[in-house]
């Protein structure tokens, strides 16, 4: 899930709705609700967010450093300003990265993914035996061959290897996929997204990857 702070909810909005082409869950808060709820939020929440974008704000209406205290999520500043002063001031506020607007959701997806594999958080790929999975929104290759894949199956998929060797439960998978927000739809559709996802994998590689145990959740094997 990638948080999007900004005043206007016009642009929360219009961000969300790109997000959503490319299969990845957004939730998008004015300053003032971000500000309560970053500081409240429950830790497992917190490790739902991929990044944080904060787009137009009141000067000190929103500290990355706060952010920083409770999650090691990138934060991306999303500039309208063109000068150099302006971008320095961004970076002194403690941001990890300044982005130019207008600019394409999956220049800031490769953004995001940049900054957390040089934290150490996420590889470019992962492999397990012979799948790669790729971290960017591409489909993942068995033996070097795309598995074309529909968006929330994919992006399970990348959750799960991003997790690799721990177990994740279908409340946290669900949080990645759809964001802690989304009402309006049941949880229960992750189970049906994992079984699809299962068979198509079961198909290429001869086995089941996925390992699932009731109440516990799900990982990859290896």
């Amino acid at each position: 899930m990638i948080v999007i702070v900004d005043e206007r909810e016009l642009v929360t909005e219009g961000y969300s709705s790109l997000f959503d082409r490319e299969g990845v869950a957004t939730a998008g808060f004015a300053p003032g609700e971000f500000g309560e709820w970053v500081s409240s939020a429950a830790d497992t929440d917190l490790r739902s967010v991929r990044a944080f974008l904060i787009g137009d704000c009141r000067d000190g209406a929103i500290s990355p450093r706060q952010i920083r205290d409770r999650t090691g999520a990138p934060v991306i500043a999303l500039s309208e300003q063109h000068s150099l002063e302006h971008t320095l001031r961004l970076f002194e506020s403690g941001v990890d990265d300044v982005v130019r607007k207008p600019v394409h959701i999956r220049e800031i997806l490769a953004r995001i993914t940049a900054i957390r594999r040089r934290g150490s958080e996420e590889a470019a790929y992962t492999e397990v035996g012979s799948m790669r999975i790729f971290m960017d929104g591409r489909d993942p290759e068995i033996d070097g061959e795309p598995l074309p894949l529909p968006r929330r199956e994919r992006r399970i998929l990348e959750y799960l290897a991003s997790n690799r060797g721990r177990r994740v439960t279908k409340t946290q998978v669900f949080n990645a996929i759809y964001g802690i927000f989304d009402e309006e739809v049941e949880e229960n559709v992750v189970e049906s997204h994992i079984s699809k996802l299962r068979k198509k994998l079961r198909e290429k590689l001869g086995h089941d990857p996925i390992d699932s145990k009731r109440f516990l959740g799900y990982r990859l094997v290896f």
